[in-house]
């Protein structure tokens, strides 16, 4: 029986999700368990194990007693560098920003250069506002956060939802790549704030503008910079601000 007034709520689903490359693990990582071949293809190109959507040949959820697996079957190539980079790997201890070794290596992080998109404030404010209405898990439940890519004349193109901010995006890369396209000529909209991770991965996407809903930290900025990655923060109430 409910106390009175109570009301059933909605609660955003968080599951682990394996991730394999030809039936070697590569990571365990929390999820919405929606759109993970997008996700796992996204993750795939953001973190190296492919260089090109191409190179994945067959991509495949399962169910497991402890979670999801999402199996990804990839050219003999991309096995091959995703075997070394294991080898690489082994034996570190966890930090901060996976693959970085010394604070030196911090300072030469690949951060592909990017061909700019001008987009008017207004249309970012209104790609944000389309953003907003295609969360209709979080309008359900609250805790996900959604990423989006926008056409150069401000037109949601796509949406995806997770409780990770990453994942979002990730997802967002993943169906692009599903469909034959970069993010070259686009701008990324995320309900989050700006970090440097979510920078690195849309210029690493080709992606030509990123715009957030709350601030940006200072390495995103610099990031940002670094690349020619239009970022603006604090989208949101009839406001933009652009750091970069």
């Amino acid at each position: 029986m409910q106390p009175h007034g109570a009301a059933a709520e909605e609660v955003a689903v968080e599951r682990p999700a394996a991730l394999t490359i030809n039936g070697i693990s590569q990571a365990v990582m929390l999820a919405t368990p929606l759109d993970l071949e997008d996700f796992g293809l996204g993750l795939a190109l953001a973190e190296g194990w492919l260089q090109h959507p191409a190179e994945l040949l067959d991509v495949e959820v399962q169910t497991a007693p402890q979670g999801l697996v999402v199996q990804m079957q990839v050219t003999a190539q991309a096995e091959q560098r995703v075997r070394q980079r294991r080898r690489t790997l082994a034996g570190r201890t966890g930090c901060g920003l996976c693959g970085v070794e010394s604070l030196d290596a911090l300072a030469t992080l690949d951060v592909p250069t990017v061909a700019a998109l001008d987009l008017d404030p207004a249309l970012l404010t209104r790609g944000m506002q389309a953003l907003q209405q295609a969360q209709v898990l979080n309008a359900r439940c609250g805790g996900l956060h959604g990423a989006a890519c926008l056409d150069a004349q401000g037109h949601l193109l796509l949406a995806r939802e997770d409780v990770g901010r990453h994942n979002a995006l990730d997802k967002v890369i993943g169906a692009l790549a599903r469909q034959g396209r970069s993010g070259a000529g686009l701008a990324f909209v995320i309900s989050s704030r700006a970090s440097v991770e979510l920078v690195q991965k849309v210029a690493r996407a080709g992606g030509g503008l990123m715009a957030c809903v709350s601030a940006p930290s200072s390495l995103a900025i610099e990031t940002a910079r670094r690349a020619g990655l239009p970022l603006w923060a604090f989208v949101r109430e009839g406001r933009a601000t652009r750091y970069a």
